[in-house]
């Protein structure tokens, strides 16, 4: 039961996991935002190469 207790009043790593946790949102952002402008490029570029 004591190494329960010490475990339950380790405070060590929660800023880890805050930080992943915010990597993890600007991953996912990014990905969006990509994913949207990448489509709008490539539609630029076929018409771009269709039109030459």
């Amino acid at each position: 039961m004591g190494w329960m207790n010490r475990l339950w009043r380790d405070e060590c790593g929660g800023e880890t996991i805050e930080y992943a946790l915010i990597l993890g949102l600007i991953v996912v952002t990014a990905i969006a935002v990509i994913g949207t402008v990448g489509t709008k490029v490539l539609a630029r570029w076929t018409s771009v190469n269709s039109s030459l």
